[in-house]
């Protein structure tokens, strides 16, 4: 289930627009003079921006794996239960993996530092594999329920795209 949001409009407010995390909601700061499309439009940004800065805090293995629990009870009803949920270096190719006859849940070090609703995409991801083996329709429905699958599935795939570029040589000092 996503934050709740609630936007406070100030008169005294002129320009500003700020975000901040209260309890199990998001606040929202903004101008009274905004019209409505403009504070959608802020309030996408302020999320993004909160969620880039909470991200920037890298989670151990037992960070992680308490993720994984709270996920796991927000998305399938606490079904999914991995014995392990840890952050690998040997994933190159692959942004995650599960071996679901071990409980075991391993994710890229490469998705350190990337925005919280992608590691949790990913996370979920794997989740799901200890309820559905393989990517067919009833796995994907289990993905269903979060609601920035797609968001967080067109992000890694911009970061794979982005690898794929070819490299802009480093000027040369003369």
């Amino acid at each position: 289930m996503p934050r709740a949001v609630e936007v406070r409009r100030s008169a005294r407010r002129r320009r500003t627009v700020s975000a901040y995390r209260e309890g199990d909601r998001t606040v929202v700061l903004i101008p009274a003079r905004m019209s409505e499309a403009e504070e959608q439009r802020w309030v996408g940004v302020m999320l993004d921006k909160l969620a880039a800065q909470e991200s920037r805090r890298t989670l151990g293995d037992t960070e992680l794996t308490e993720r994984a629990e709270l996920l796991s009870g927000q998305y399938f009803d606490g079904r999914a239960r991995p014995r392990s949920v840890r952050w690998v270096t040997n994933q190159n190719t692959r942004w995650g993996s599960c071996t679901p006859a071990e409980g075991s849940i391993r994710l890229s070090h490469r998705l350190q530092g990337m925005p919280e609703y992608v590691v949790d995409y990913v996370l979920l991801h794997e989740l799901a594999h200890l309820l559905v083996p393989g990517h067919g329709p009833d796995f994907w429905r289990l993905l269903e329920a979060y609601p920035r699958t797609e968001r967080a599935r067109g992000y890694l795939e911009g970061v794979v795209a982005a690898d794929r570029l070819p490299k802009v040589p480093a000027p040369r000092e003369a």
